[in-house]
């Protein structure tokens, strides 16, 4: 499998997400300056990325809450996620947030960025007299971080942290992964996750990807990435529910959560969950359903400073 494959998700990913924004399933009005408008997406797509995006601003907004901002968030992976911008407009920002991607990628965000000024202004003025440096595929601020790096390289993302002159590993972080995992061998996701829980003292990794694969909905999946010459390398983690969750729990983290995304749905705010259901029509849900329980939100804390990370719950 190609590296260009998988960069590839980034862009059906992104172009989805712009899509249900499109469609009213929520608000984000900094990604039409990162992704172009992409074709039609089928209302059960759109349910799913809402949910996706929902239940991982739930996880976050409680630590920000628990920290009152005061901690990290790494994005592994990060495409062309609008992070920074969305808690900006929120008054949420973290002391520091970083994105990791492959170079091709960082590069063509970061250039979206120096030359679209209503992504760059914001960031401006989030760093007030600090200068935003964007050079050699990477940005560089007080608040935000965009930066190249090849997950499968370990060393390579502790370098990279290391070099960020505002980055603390002692400060509670958070870190996200949106379907990235699956696509490391396990070997190389295992390592990495074991840095992480032996790097901070207090960490929470927020993971969202596909489960129950072996079963006949999910080798379908499987086959049709395949067929996109995306090979999940990493699916052995993705079995079921508990793979999930050990592979976090046996590298060092605490505990873990994993929830199908069919049981994050019903956490959603009721109220929002009915506005978002009258956008688009369904005739009928049994492939919404079939969605929902392959794709799940796993969350897992290292937490020996006992600042609340087991405590996290998606109940609202």
């Amino acid at each position: 499998m190609g590296d260009e494959s998988v960069q590839a998700t980034n862009d059906d990913a992104s172009q989805c997400k712009r899509y249900a924004v499109q469609k009213g399933y929520w608000k984000d009005p900094y990604i039409q300056h990162l992704v172009r408008c992409g074709e039609r997406r089928a209302p059960e797509i759109n349910r799913g990325y809402y949910a996706r995006v929902k239940g991982i601003q739930l996880l976050l907004d409680q630590v920000l809450e628990q920290t009152k901002c005061a901690c990290q968030v790494v994005n592994l992976g990060a495409g062309f996620d609008t992070l920074f911008w969305k808690l900006k407009d929120e008054n949420k920002l973290p002391d520091v947030i970083v994105d990791f991607d492959f170079r091709a990628v960082t590069s063509r965000k970061c250039q979206y960025v120096k030359v679209r000024l209503p992504l760059l202004e914001p960031l401006k003025a989030a760093c007030g007299d600090e200068p935003v440096i964007i050079e050699d595929a990477e940005l560089h601020s007080s608040k935000y971080h965009i930066m190249w790096a090849d997950l499968r390289n370990t060393a390579e993302i502790e370098k990279k942290l290391r070099g960020v002159p505002n980055f603390d590993f002692s400060k509670p972080t958070v870190f996200i992964a949106e379907c990235v995992l699956v696509y490391l061998h396990h070997e190389k996701s295992s390592e990495l996750i074991k840095w992480i829980a032996d790097s901070f003292s207090s960490a929470l990794f927020i993971n969202y990807e596909q489960v129950h694969m072996l079963d006949k909905f999910g080798q379908v999946m499987v086959n049709n990435l395949r067929g996109r010459r995306c090979e999940l390398e990493g699916i052995s983690a993705c079995q079921d529910l508990q793979t999930q969750k050990s592979r976090f729990t046996s590298s060092g983290f605490d505990d873990a959560v994993a929830m199908e995304m069919s049981e994050v749905y019903r956490y959603l705010p009721a109220d929002d969950i009915h506005r978002v259901e009258r956008l688009e029509f369904l005739d009928e849900t049994e492939l919404l359903d079939q969605l929902m329980q392959h794709y799940c939100l796993c969350w897992a804390w290292k937490d020996k400073n006992k600042i609340g990370l087991s405590n996290l719950q998606l109940k609202t």
